[in-house]
């Protein structure tokens, strides 16, 4: 999940067992699929360490080796004809939602995305109509972040902090990145994001399960790499 993974524990503490084990392999499949990608589409584990690891996590959460191999062969009979392509539009109570996919049938997926927007009362809009809301960013996020380490972090380049989370302009987000890891921070998960500059406040538990529903849905789609909501919520 991008973008709004402060609010997993609010989904992950409901539901039931099935539907944490199938969240467990759509988080897996996600993270294969990148690690495929930020390798420039080597689907070949011996010789892309990132795959590896993925592979190897995938395992750990009992995803059955069939489907991991469906997985990657399904990947590279596509890889040939896949585009990026980015959809922005609003969902419900009015929180802008970037979407981020790389698909082989642009007429297709944006079909589905449309649907989902409309089933929880969004809609897409035009290229450019939710970007102009949002910062491009790095995101390190750490298990454990000690405020004497903050000014390291800063002349590294870090920009800002919210909770566990290094925030960086992209630039400079390999660079503090390297720095964390320098500082001996455990690394819970680090990516290129994007943060609303005024995120919609939400003001039920009602609100937040939908919004939440609505992004697990885009999420579930093969083709979305990412998906980006602008939104904020005080219990």
């Amino acid at each position: 999940m991008s973008g709004h993974s402060k609010w997993a524990n609010i989904k992950n503490r409901k539901g039931a067992q099935d539907k944490k084990r199938s969240e467990a392999f759509t988080k897996m499949s996600k993270n294969i699929l990148t690690a495929i990608r930020a390798n420039g589409g080597n689907t070949h584990p011996e010789a892309n360490s990132s795959l590896k690891v993925a592979i190897e996590k995938a395992k750990e959460v009992n995803m059955p080796k069939e489907n991991i191999e469906r997985l990657i062969a399904r990947f590279e009979e596509r890889k040939a004809n896949l585009a990026d392509f980015e959809f922005e539009g609003f969902g419900p109570y009015g929180v802008p939602v970037i979407v981020e996919a790389e698909t082989d049938n642009k007429n297709r997926i944006l079909g589905e995305i449309r649907l989902i927007f409309r089933d929880y009362g969004g809609n897409l809009g035009e290229e450019g109509s939710v970007n102009f809301l949002f910062d491009r960013v790095g995101e390190i996020e750490v298990k454990m972040l000690p405020e004497d380490r903050e000014l390291d972090l800063i002349d590294a380049g870090a920009t800002d902090f919210d909770g566990e989370m290094i925030l960086t302009k992209p630039v400079d987000f390999k660079k503090v990145a390297d720095r964390t890891g320098e500082l001996g921070l455990e690394v819970v998960e680090t990516q290129l994001s994007m943060r609303a500059k005024q995120p919609v406040m939400l003001t039920t538990e009602e609100e937040l399960e939908r919004i939440m529903e609505m992004i697990e849905k885009l999420e579930e789609n093969d083709d979305v790499i990412n998906v980006f909501a602008g939104f904020d919520y005080h219990e």
